[in-house]
Parts: structure tokens; sequence; C-alpha cells
């Protein structure tokens, strides 16, 4: 077994070129310096309870763009508008009793609903991506929560990497992929989750979608609202929907049982690794730990990964979601 096997790349503050300079601990200080950073149209990579994201301001089209830009993201995908409350969201979005009952249950979290987006919403149109709708959540994030408070914005903020690679869970994970792409870094230590939020389409006059399994099961949602409807669309509506996304630079190789010779093996439960997403077979520890191993093995001098099976229960269809569209 590798002797890395639970720790990340060490970061290497003020190492030229990679950004570290402008990374700030997320105390009172660098939450200040983050809202002046926001409010001038800079961009700010911040810690939720989920991955990094990259904030800008949702309300200028130029900090938006800032966004796209950074990532190398195609003006196709939407962006999810982080907000503080229900009532934030509200001014942005049209809820149903159905979407009030998901935020009643779920907000602050990691879920997001795509919903119809108002009319008179005070919005960059990019956020959208030509949509008529809006993606819009309400993080469980101190730092995130702090940000959205002091500064009286909606923050558009998809993860704070370059688009298709893997998301960051650490601020050094950022600073090895946007390095001095973003102003600042807070870094709010690793993530609690470790995965992306759920996406739900609530569709108008009835119906639901689930456009991105994550960490609230589909069937919380389904015991709450009632089963989702059959219907499949080939637009792009929210983040995470590419075929290929998440992707580490390396071929990986899916449900392997052992490594082949050349194979960074990312391991689960009984099936070891060179690192391991859960030695116990925990699936709220493979999601927390999944980007984590990723960018291991991406960093690794194996020219190909390979992952252990991991069982579809649970969070566990989330985290085999993202690991097929890195294999893609």
């Amino acid at each position: 077994m590798d002797a890395t096997k639970h720790n990340e790349p060490p970061l290497q503050a003020g190492q030229p070129g990679n950004g570290t300079g402008h990374i700030r601990v997320a105390d009172g200080a660098g939450i200040a310096e983050a809202v002046e950073v926001l409010c001038g149209g800079g961009l700010v990579a911040v810690p939720t309870e989920t991955v990094y994201g990259l904030a800008a301001r949702a309300d200028s089209d130029d900090a938006v763009a800032g966004i796209y830009r950074a990532k190398g993201r195609p003006d196709f995908n939407p962006l999810i508008v982080h907000v503080p409350d229900l009532a934030g969201a509200e001014r942005y979005a049209h809820f149903d009793e159905r979407a009030r009952l998901l935020a009643a249950h779920f907000w602050p979290g990691p879920l997001t609903m795509v919903l119809p987006r108002r009319v008179d919403a005070e919005l960059a149109s990019a956020v959208s991506a030509g949509l008529p709708t809006v993606a819009l959540r309400c993080p469980d994030h101190p730092v995130m929560q702090a940000l959205l408070v002091a500064s009286g914005l909606p923050l558009a903020a998809p993860s704070a990497n370059r688009s298709g690679g893997v998301s960051p869970t650490s601020a050094a994970h950022v600073a090895a992929s946007l390095g001095d792409r973003v102003r600042l870094v807070l870094d709010g230590g690793k993530t609690h989750r470790g995965i992306e939020s759920t996406i739900v389409a609530i569709r108008e006059g009835g119906g639901w979608a689930l456009l991105r399994p994550g960490p609230i099961e589909e069937a919380s949602i389904s015991g709450i609202i009632g089963l989702r409807d059959g219907v499949t669309t080939l637009v792009i509506e929210a983040p995470g929907q590419l075929a290929s996304h998440y992707a580490p630079g390396k071929p990986v190789r899916l449900d392997a049982s052992e490594p082949g010779h050349d194979e960074f093996m990312i391991g689960f439960g009984k099936v070891e690794g060179n690192v391991s997403l859960s030695e116990t077979g925990d699936l709220a520890e493979a999601a927390a730990r999944l980007y984590a191993c990723l960018h291991l093995a991406a960093a690794s001098q194996h020219p190909r990964i390979a992952v252990a099976p991991i069982p579809h229960s649970g969070i566990g269809a989330a985290i085999n979601d993202r690991m097929a569209r890195a294999a893609a």
C-alpha cells in the first residue's frame, strides 16, 4: 500500500506561478478581503460543504464572464447561483409548493433546484445560458454563508477548477488547477461532503427531473414531492451533465478488482489500492475522498487509473455517476 494513502499533495505556499500566494485563511480578515474582491467584480475561490466554488457576483455580466474565462467553460453550460436563504432565492425564481417543501427540508444544504427564472431577476443572462430557468442553491457552509451575507450579492459559483477537470476539495487543489486565474482563495480546510450538490429540475405544471445525483438521494426527494417523471432532455440544464467531466487527464478503468502493471489503483472496501476511497466500504467516506483520490491518481507517475467496484445504492449512485464521466 502507498504510504501517501490518506494524504494529499503538500501545499507549497508562495511557490511562483501556482497561485498559492493568493491563499488566505477564511477568517474575518480573509472574508472581508474576499467581499471587496467580489464587489469589485473579481473572482474568489471559496469552500462550500460540497467542493470549492469559483465565486463571482451573479448580477454582473462582466464578473460572470470572468468565471467562464478562468475555467475555460463552454458558455452553454449554466451556472448555479448561491443565495443565503429561501427569501433570497425567491427574488430570482418562481417557487411552487413542491420547491418550497424541498427548501424547507434540505436548505441550507447540498440541493440545487432548477426553477423558472423571474422576468425581473437581476442576474446576468449567462448564468442561465439562454434558458428560461435558473439553478439556485442555499449552501450550508459558514464561509460561503458569511460571504453571501456580508456582500449582499447572489454568487455564481461553479467548481473552482478548469472546466472538465477533477473538482477541488481543498485550497491546494484550487491553486494547482487555476493558479493566477483567481484573485483570492479562501482556505477553509477540506470540504465535508466532497461531491457536488444534487440537482433537480422542478417542471412547471407538474413533474420533476433528477439532473445530477449527489449527496441528497433521489428517494429522499421523492418521499417529499412524489416520484419523478420519466421525461429526459438533451438540453444541458445544469452543471455536471456533460458526458465527459471530472476528468483526471488519464484513461480510467472502472470496476477493477486489481490494477494492471501501469495503473494507479483506487481501492474501495476489501479491494486494496495505492489509495482507498474507504477501507471499511463506507460510501459517505468514499464520496468525501473521491476527488482527493482522483487528484492523487492524476499526480502519480502511472499513465492509467483503475477504480474498484463501488455499490450503486444510496450515495454510491452519485459516486458512480462522477466516475463514469471521469472515464468517458
